[in-house]
């Protein structure tokens, strides 16, 4: 498998060569191991992906002569938002991961009444850079072009007020919670027309509050069964995006 590097800066179709450097180049010369004249692909999220080779490697950089752009997308046809309440940090990663490897198109990460981790200050910001890290690895290697976009981490209360004020745009699609005890299941809903935003909201370990499930009611979420079974927080994001792609995307 020829290893994948995403470039920050924009590729220009005629440029002939990328220097890597950081975390990149050394990932590429110390952790992969690649030699001079090994195939590798870049790509910088603006559309398609470059092939070339590596031409020159040192202790502070990786050169790549570029050969081809590719103009390929692995996107899935659904746009799903995953709205992700904040869990302990190794959970939280593995759900980030497996969300951008099973195709969403965007992740909101929030804070709830029962949530365990608490962040404030200068560890949201490492937080959230951490987990965009997490994005860009998992693209690497799972083949997208594009980075799914990850927003800043709100309250849950916050975030419904901006999700209300969208609505109230008229903005169509499917805005979902899980429930056990919901009547409804995936196969029910609508399928969703091109352009429609599938939110799906995925609650902490100790589950939503009460008056937190009210208030999503009242915005106008739907309560969706998957299975009989109560889902750990990790389990249940993934179990119910791979729903969505097998029902209506490209599973």
């Amino acid at each position: 498998m020829t290893a994948r590097f995403f470039h920050a800066a924009p590729i220009h179709h005629d440029v002939r060569q990328i220097t890597l450097k950081g975390d990149t180049s050394h990932h590429a010369a110390q952790v992969l191991r690649l030699k001079q004249g090994d195939p590798v692909i870049l790509f910088d999220g603006t559309g398609g992906e470059f092939s070339g080779y590596l031409a020159h490697i040192s202790k502070s950089a990786c050169v790549v002569t570029i050969e081809h752009h590719h103009p390929v997308e692995r996107e899935s046809p659904l746009t799903i938002t995953l709205v992700q309440a904040v869990c302990i940090h190794e959970k939280m990663d593995w759900i980030i991961q497996k969300a951008v490897e099973q195709g969403v198109s965007c992740i909101q990460p929030v804070t709830t009444s029962r949530s365990l981790v608490r962040l404030t200050g200068e560890r949201i910001d490492k937080r959230w850079q951490h987990w965009q890290k997490i994005i860009i690895s998992a693209c690497e290697q799972c083949g997208r072009n594009s980075i799914p976009q990850l927003l800043p981490l709100l309250p849950l209360s916050r975030w419904l007020e901006q999700k209300w004020e969208q609505k109230n745009n008229n903005l169509t699609g499917h805005d979902i919670i899980l429930s056990p005890a919901a009547h409804l299941r995936f196969a029910d809903l609508t399928p969703p027309k091109p352009g429609d935003d599938i939110t799906l909201l995925i609650g902490p370990e100790g589950g939503f509050a009460k008056e937190e499930i009210d208030a999503l009611l009242h915005a106008g979420f739907t309560p969706i069964r998957l299975g009989s079974r109560i889902l750990r927080t990790e389990s249940a994001a993934l179990a119910a995006i791979a729903a969505l792609q097998t029902l209506w995307g490209d599973y």
